[in-house]
């Protein structure tokens, strides 16, 4: 069954706390795609992903890219998994596909966007209604992530 997490981000930004995450999915040997809703914030995210951090590289393309299927991370507006991912990230409210071709599902979440919110607690209460194992990590105010539920 797939692994379902809520990450509630509450003292950063997506951009700032989503590359850890990403490179820790990398040194793991996971696969991973990253779902948005649009193509503008597919790109940005690209773009950030090249350049959040000076000493760092984290290997990754978007889904009309070359090579797309070949990447570590992908970055889609699109329900396919076309790199053969095993962990999905779903960001900005995207629908998710479903979850049986993942062994994790990672929601991410601005806890001062009232509409991903309302997206979040819908889709906590449509999986725990399927019957869904779900986790809810919040950032303390050092930023760190904590198991709420």
């Amino acid at each position: 069954m797939t692994e379902v997490l809520f990450y509630h981000l509450t003292e950063s930004k997506l951009e700032d706390a989503l590359p850890a995450l990403l490179e820790k999915s990398v040194v793991r040997g996971w696969r991973v795609v990253v779902q948005t809703r649009e193509e503008q914030r597919r790109d940005s995210l690209d773009e950030h992903l090249w350049t959040y951090r000076e000493e760092s590289f984290l290997p990754h393309g978007t889904d009309d890219g070359e090579h797309a299927a070949r990447q570590p991370v992908l970055i889609t507006t699109g329900p396919g998994n076309i790199n053969d991912a095993t962990v999905r990230f779903v960001v900005d409210s995207a629908e998710p596909p479903p979850l049986d071709a993942y062994e994790r599902l990672v929601f991410m979440f601005d806890g001062y966007d009232s509409e991903q919110v309302e997206n979040a607690r819908s889709q906590w209460k449509r999986l725990k209604g399927e019957g869904h194992l779900l986790t809810y990590w919040q950032q303390s105010p050092e930023g760190r992530w904590v198991k709420k539920a």
